[in-house]
């Protein structure tokens, strides 16, 4: 098999790249995915991820290392393993992060990614669903539909009011002009139903003749000679095959996947290629390193309104919900993996806010499974804009076998600190009105946990906090020695080689990571072909 351009993955930067560049009618595209179709109607319904989390049909179920941060602790990383990637078992909300992360990306020496470079491709990308006129800075007609909360719950409407009493402001709009502020999160939803990145972009792209989909098909490794890459090794149903690029190849994998198949390729660190016996292809140093990734701490309390913890506590609860939503597309099946939001400031002299909240009218005791049988809600907090960072590495030179995982959560004081002082402005809202009076008790930390105890609260943050799912950082864009792509997000010292995920990102964004994962393919396929014309 051969093609003009071979695209190894198709999450969210991947079905963004193989609808643009399969456009123009003089390039034929092959789109590699490790994963299967997107029949599942799990995938579909927003709840979903309830049921795709943590299924080896959907989800690569990586988990870290024993974690020194996180006090010896290993804990799940899921990434989606399906067409759609991650986007097909995420959360649905949509974050672009702050116009000054992209800007520092460009102050790092990465030409053409600063906010004025890259709002076009949020633009282009989107068609916001919001009411009201057209913020200048939303898109109106591309193919990713973004949509306003409109399941609301009065639990999630009282923290909100109880953040504006408590000082902070509202805003309506976190991906328009200024991200600081509560409010409720937007959304990747059409009609009650997901719009992953495959449904937005593969799907109106899957009957053009230059397009070829190969799903089930895992990347054994890069086919590369005298520096240049020209085809990708594959495995279908324990069969290796070849699939040659006349033109690029373009890595599309993810933060763990694109990382482990370069090293795996051949390109990575020198020394620890040698180790598996990998022949060096080159040698660079960056990959698999700079891994970053936000951590949520996930207080919980317990309250006298319903939440969702008692409203699916039987099944004929649960089925009335399913008809609700077999009817109407509509009801709690609609329900992301958080509805409320705020961007706050740990410190009111910050220029931006430091520290997010995923507010969810429901508790867990393992989530988003195991349902607390009181009703409560969570008001998750992390830290925007970590210092720690971690690494991945090969544990053989076998591509059915994970990487090993180290996330290096916690590192630093700053961190340290971030994540303390957002824990206790968790508190401190629940202590204002309208709220306070709908609180019957903290869960957790709980009081054991005195709000000014700092040891007692980092020990806690340590104990329990988990991913909140956004890994970037592995093959960093930039033009120090570590970095692995140039701003055109080639493979330094490769040729016909490129990378188009969140591993590209030099400093991890301010928020969730689909939106710029498929803002970084929208933008990518545009260099593509501006290079091959």
């Amino acid at each position: 098999m051969e093609f003009d351009f071979v695209i190894i993955g198709a999450g969210s930067a991947g079905c963004a790249l193989a609808n643009r560049l399969s456009a123009n009618k003089n390039f034929s595209v092959a789109l590699i995915e490790a994963g299967g179709s997107d029949r599942n109607p799990w995938i579909h319904i927003p709840v979903g991820y309830f049921k795709t989390m943590g299924n080896p049909k959907t989800d690569w179920c990586y988990q870290t290392q024993n974690d020194p941060g996180l006090n010896g602790r290993k804990i799940p990383w899921p990434r989606g393993r399906v067409l759609g990637g991650s986007s097909s078992i995420n959360g649905l909300l949509y974050v672009r992060g702050q116009a000054e992360d992209f800007n520092h990306w460009r102050q790092l020496g990465n030409t053409g990614w600063a906010w004025d470079d890259v709002l076009p491709y949020f633009k282009r990308s989107e068609t916001w669903k919001g009411d009201g006129d057209l913020d200048p800075a939303r898109g109106k007609t591309g193919p990713l539909s973004v949509s306003p909360t409109r399941l609301k719950r009065e639990i999630v409407d009282k923290w909100v009011d109880a953040a504006v009493n408590a000082g902070y402001r509202r805003n309506p709009d976190y991906n328009g002009s200024d991200q600081e502020g509560v409010g409720y999160f937007q959304l990747t939803l059409e009609k009650g139903r997901r719009c992953s990145s495959a449904v937005a972009y593969l799907k109106p792209a899957r009957k053009r003749k230059n397009l070829t989909v190969i799903t089930n098909a895992h990347a054994e490794k890069i086919l590369i000679k005298n520096n240049h890459a020209y085809g990708v090794q594959i495995n279908i149903k324990g069969q290796s095959k070849t699939v040659n690029a006349r033109c690029e190849v373009i890595l599309s994998a993810g933060a763990i996947g694109s990382p482990q198949i370069l090293m795996l390729s051949g390109v990575g660190d020198a020394k620890e290629l040698k180790k598996h016996e990998i022949p060096v292809e080159k040698n660079l140093p960056g990959v698999g390193k700079n891994l970053q990734d936000h951590l949520q701490a996930r207080p919980v309390f317990k309250t006298n309104l319903p939440t969702m913890n008692t409203e699916i506590n039987n099944l004929i609860k649960q089925g009335l919900i399913a008809l609700q939503y077999g009817l109407t597309q509509s009801g709690p099946m609609t329900m992301a993996a958080s509805l409320g939001t705020g961007f706050l400031k740990t410190d009111p002299m910050l220029e931006t806010p430091d520290i997010q909240f995923h507010i969810q009218p429901w508790s867990a005791i393992k989530p988003p499974k195991e349902l607390h049988k009181f009703s409560a809600f969570t008001a998750s907090v992390l830290q925007l804009r970590p210092e720690s960072t971690g690494h991945l590495e090969l544990k053989s030179a076998d591509w059915r076998e994970h990487p090993k995982i180290h996330p290096n959560y916690l590192a630093t004081r700053l961190d340290q600190n971030t994540i303390v002082k957002g824990i206790n402005i968790a508190r401190k809202i629940a202590q204002f009105e309208p709220l306070k009076s709908n609180i019957i008790e903290e869960v957790i930390p709980g009081k054991d946990v005195a709000p000014d105890d700092y040891e007692a609260t980092l020990k806690w943050a340590r104990d329990t906090s988990v991913t909140i799912y956004h890994p970037t950082g592995t093959c960093k864009m930039g033009q120090d020695k570590m970095a692995v792509v140039d701003e055109r997000l080639r493979v330094r010292g490769i040729n016909g080689l490129r990378v188009a995920d969140c591993s590209i990102m030099p400093v991890i964004t301010s928020g969730n990571t689909n939106a710029p994962a498929i803002m970084i393919g929208e933008k990518l396929s545009d260099m593509i072909l501006e290079d091959a014309a």
